[in-house]
């Protein structure tokens, strides 16, 4: 979305491109169209283990999801290569981020360990690039942060994902799952039992959804950038410069 230079408008802010500056205004929401197919979520975990507890926890997320209609996808991390080991052509590599161009919304779930998120789970968003070419595969998106824990109750690795989410120019959604002692709370079929955790899941879950049918039709307007545009106008600028040589 582009609107007409307002040069009169920025005589007091003299280092502004005047043409490339834009005075946002609620007229512009109504001019973007609105997406009627299922809204599309990503899922990741961060353990290897059997029975993982971020698993099944992801599990209960999409569950979740698609019984209020979204479309969702889980990627399983195993086999996936440490970052910069293996090309970008490695088959799980293009398999993320292919998964990752296609989410309009994410859900991140790693166990704590040694107070941090696992290692596993921070491979996985470093495989995910800021940019690919001309896409942001993350930029606009929403994003849910959980995590498990074998102890007492700790927010230590969805501290670190909130981090890395704004990092990756997400919208990460204001509430989140932590779930204390979670070898406890589920049960021999690797369903999550009935419990305050549980409940805080499906908030979470509703309130992810709820903001990615609010903005995945507005990110491209809501994330389009001054600096970005200028650049970009630049770059051309030089381009055609050369041509003329």
């Amino acid at each position: 979305m582009r609107r007409a230079s307002v040069s009169h408008q920025v005589s007091d802010v003299p280092n502004v491109d005047p043409a490339q500056f834009q005075v946002p205004t609620a007229a512009d929401f109504s001019k973007i169209g609105t997406s009627t197919h299922p809204p599309r979520f990503l899922l990741l975990y961060g353990s290897l283990r059997d029975r993982s507890c971020s698993r099944l926890l992801t599990m209960e997320a999409a569950r979740l999801l698609e019984a209020m209609g979204g479309e969702v996808r889980i990627f399983d991390p195993r086999g996936l290569p440490l970052p910069d080991s293996e090309p970008e052509t490695h088959p799980k590599v293009a398999e993320l981020r292919e998964l990752a161009n296609w989410a309009e919304g994410m859900v991140w779930c790693s166990p704590e360990r040694h107070g941090a998120m696992t290692g596993i789970m921070k491979a996985q968003i470093d495989w995910i690039p800021l940019s690919q070419g001309a896409i942001r595969p993350t930029q606009g998106k929403t994003l849910a942060v959980m995590e498990v824990s074998g102890g007492s109750q700790s927010f230590n690795a969805v501290n670190q994902m909130r981090v890395l989410g704004r990092w990756m120019r997400m919208l990460t959604i204001p509430n989140q799952s932590s779930v204390a002692k979670a070898y406890q709370e589920f049960d021999d079929n690797g369903r999550m039992k009935a419990s305050p955790y549980y409940e805080r899941v499906v908030d979470v879950m509703e309130e992810l959804f709820k903001f990615t049918l609010l903005t995945r039709d507005v990110s491209p307007f809501l994330t389009d950038r001054y600096s970005e545009r200028r650049e970009t106008a630049e770059a051309l600028s030089k381009r055609m410069n050369q041509r003329a040589i």
